[in-house]
């Protein structure tokens, strides 16, 4: 491993090129010479001023990241060397693939998040660099620069796993909000096991337990209204993903990264990351999964016909059992959540063409529901007592939410509470006592977890 220095990521992809300081300096010159640029002609010195911190002007990190590029046999930008000029390189989500970078960028993550303890912190990423960056993870594979293995023995790996699964549990029975800084915590500790080495026959364990880390650490962030930090970790989640040979659980990520979108209103962009999905999905339980998130987005656009036509590929694909062998990091979407997911889709089409009972689909939902996953239970609960009241029926309604209400208390989640605001906008019409007094214990309870956002 390179020392420590103050652009790491510059210091290992030099280091990964195998050439000295000054035939770095060299090939800058040349190509910079070769783009018009002659008065640029470094010396190995200023390559190791730029490593320990000297930001170069426009045009040398593009030169030098091309002359890295080249080296390396893999395409790099200058922010993939730490030399990006929109700002630091925490700023985005893009991560540089080289293993030891990408895990010093995930490290640099957590710190910010757990140490500044801002939920603006991370930026938001929307638009083309969130699908870029998206497309760009899923296609990617890393370079793999040092050859130790300090960071990971048999017994770490399945710890590793163990707890990965513990937490997993955890956030689907009573949300998030308890365990993020614990989950944050242990990413940032295998991020630096990571750097110091991870043995080759231990590599597809320790990115598969590292992946479904990332995602349930960015899923929790999520849950918890820290958008910009659960971008990063499931940026990192699908790398590791493809770094463990399994591109579908970085398609499954990336479903993730749709529902945000889809939460904080940028249907376009979940449209966009689902596209992308797509394109890369082969198991059958993910190709339903990216199915029935596309017709949701649709149905969140109001086009019942895009909608219906995606909803009803993955009803086919649900119906007929997502193949065998399903594996744990996708095993939740079965028909319930896919009838959760025609339940809201029914929702959103109500007042669009002819009339939507989403009741019937969130009662399948509650039927179909295993046990173990008490806050999506909890959400159907609530988006079928908004429904009934939607769809004229306030004695029902009010009798679905007392019950919904006395199971919310329990789950930790800003969605159940952004779920409760639905329930409000549903229930204002009517102005029983019954209605007031759920009314007020929604509000109430939302209040506790406040979010704007109606999910």
């Amino acid at each position: 491993m390179p020392n420590r220095s103050s652009n790491p990521h510059l210091a290992l992809w030099i280091a990964a090129t195998g050439l000295s300081h000054g035939e770095i300096a060299r090939q800058v010159a040349i190509e910079a010479h070769r783009q018009g640029h002659r008065q640029i002609a470094p010396d190995a010195t200023r390559i190791r001023r730029w490593i320990d911190g000297e930001r170069p002007r426009p045009p040398v990190p593009a030169l030098l990241a091309a002359v890295l590029s080249k080296a390396v046999g893999q395409p790099l930008t200058p922010g993939d060397i730490g030399l990006a000029a929109a700002g630091p390189t925490l700023d985005t989500i893009q991560l540089p693939l080289l293993t030891e970078a990408a895990a010093q960028t995930l490290a640099g993550w957590t710190q910010m998040d757990l140490f500044l303890d801002r939920r603006d912190t991370l930026k938001l990423a929307l638009g083309a660099p969130l699908v870029l960056a998206a497309e760009r993870m899923l296609g990617g594979t890393a370079r793999r620069l040092n050859r130790d293995t300090n960071g990971f023995d048999t017994d770490t790996t399945n710890a590793l796993e163990e707890v990965t699964a513990f937490f997993t549990k955890a956030d689907a029975s009573k949300g998030g909000g308890l365990y993020r800084s614990a989950i944050v915590a242990q990413l940032a500790e295998v991020a630096r096991r990571i750097q110091d080495g991870v043995p080759p026959s231990l590599k597809a364990r320790v990115f598969a337990a590292t992946a479904d880390l990332a995602a349930l650490a960015g899923w929790v962030s999520h849950d918890c209204g820290r958008y910009g930090a659960a971008q990063r970790y499931w940026s990192y989640g699908i790398y590791a993903a493809s770094e463990a040979g399994q591109p579908d659980r970085g398609v499954e990520i990336v479903t993730r990264m749709s529902h945000q979108m889809i939460y904080l209103g940028h249907p376009g962009d979940a449209l966009g990351l689902l596209d992308v999905a797509a394109a890369k999905a082969n198991l059958p339980a993910t190709r339903a999964l990216v199915a029935s998130q596309t017709g949701r987005v649709h149905a969140a656009l109001g086009d019942e016909r895009q909608a219906e036509c995606h909803l009803g590929a993955a009803d086919e694909l649900v119906a007929d059992g997502l193949g065998e062998d399903v594996p744990e990091w996708v095993a939740y979407f079965d028909a319930a959540e896919h009838a959760g997911a025609r339940a809201v889709s029914a929702r959103d089409l109500t007042g669009i063409g002819r009339p939507r009972a989403a009741s019937v689909h969130f009662t399948d939902a509650l039927a179909l529901r295993k046990p173990g996953f008490e806050r999506v239970r909890v959400m159907d609960r609530v988006g079928l007592a908004a429904a009934l009241f939607n769809e004229g029926e306030p004695e029902q309604a009010a009798a679905a939410a007392q019950q919904s209400l006395n199971e919310a208390v329990r789950v930790d989640s800003t969605l159940v509470a952004s779920r409760l605001n639905t329930l409000l906008d549903a229930a204002r019409p009517y102005r029983t006592a019954t209605v007031d007094e759920v009314c007020t214990r929604a509000r109430d309870l939302a209040a506790a977890r406040p979010t704007p956002i109606a999910a």
